[in-house]
C-alpha cells in the first residue's frame, strides 16, 4: 500500500513540532517559522520508508510509531542496525550535502513521520542557534546510544540484553505490551539467534518474570527481577 502523503498539513506539523525534542526548546516564533516547512507522511505496518540507493533529500523525524533500520549483510541476510522511536530522526546527512542511503527503513507499526527538505532546514539552522545546538546534542546522544549498544553486545549476557530490551519496550506501562518486532529481528538486534531468544523467553516465563498473554504480547510481572538479570 502506498504511503498517504499530506503535504504541509498544519495540524500534523504542529503536533510533530511539539513531540520532537529538537524543536521543544525553540521559541514560539521559531516553531511558527518551521511549521509551514513540515510535510507529513503516514506509513502502514511493514511499509518501506526508504531503501538503499535512495537519494536523501530531507530530514525525517518519527512523530508516532517505530521504524527499523536494516542493512543486507555479506551473507545476504537482513541485519538490524537500530530502531527509530518517536522523537528520533534520520537522514541527517541530508542537512549538509546530497547523499544516497546505505540502509533500509521499514515501519514496524503504523508510523507518522515529518519531513523537512534539506534547503529549508539549512535556512532555519542559519537563523536559529538553538536549533543547531539541539541537532548537535541529538547527534551526541545517538553516538552515545550506539556506543552503549556496542558495549552491551560485547560485555552483557544475552539474558541481560533481552531483559533490558523488554523493560525498555514495556516502558512505564503497567499493562501488557506488544513486541514491535518478530523474534528474528529481536535476535538480530541483540546479536544472537532466534532459537536462543525463544528459549530465553520461555525461561523468563518459567521464572515468573514475564507472562505471555498472546502471540507477541506480554506483561512484565517482576520488573525488579528483570533489572537484576545478569
Amino acid at each position: 500500500m502506498e504511503a498517504e502523503i499530506m503535504a504541509h498539513n498544519g495540524e500534523h506539523a504542529e503536533q510533530c513540532i511539539k513531540l520532537v525534542p529538537i524543536f521543544q526548546t525553540l521559541s514560539d516564533a521559531e516553531r511558527a517559522e518551521i511549521a509551514p516547512l513540515v510535510q507529513h507522511r503516514h506509513f502502514t505496518v511493514g511499509e518501506s520508508l526508504f531503501a538503499a540507493g535512495d537519494v536523501v533529500e530531507s530530514l525525517m523525524i518519527v512523530a508516532h510509531g517505530q521504524v527499523k533500520i536494516t542493512q543486507i549483510a555479506a551473507n545476504g541476510k537482513e541485519q538490524l542496525l537500530y530502531l527509530l522511536n518517536p522523537g528520533d530522526f534520520d537522514g541527517e546527512a541530508a542537512l549538509f550535502t546530497a547523499s544516497t542511503r546505505q540502509n533500509f527503513g521499514t515501519a514496524l507499526a503504523a508510523t507518522d513521520v515529518c519531513m523537512i527538505r534539506r534547503q529549508d532546514f539549512q535556512k532555519q539552522l542559519k537563523v536559529s542557534p538553538q536549533l543547531a545546538l539541539n541537532i548537535l546534542n541529538a547527534f551526541g546522544q545517538r553516538l552515545a546510544n550506539v556506543a552503549e549498544q556496542s558495549t552491551q553486545a560485547t560485555t552483557a549476557s544475552i539474558e541481560e540484553r533481552l531483559a533490558n530490551y523488554l523493560l525498555e519496550t514495556a516502558g512505564d506501562t503497567a499493562d501488557d505490551f506488544k513486541l514491535p518486532m518478530k523474534k528474528k529481528d529481536i535476535a538480530s538486534y541483540l546479536g544472537t539467534t532466534p532459537e536462543t531468544i525463544s528459549r530465553k523467553f520461555r525461561e523468563f516465563t518459567d521464572d515468573g518474570l514475564i507472562e505471555k498473554l498472546a502471540v507477541n504480547r506480554f506483561r512484565i510481572l517482576d520488573a525488579d527481577g528483570l533489572a537484576l538479570v545478569e
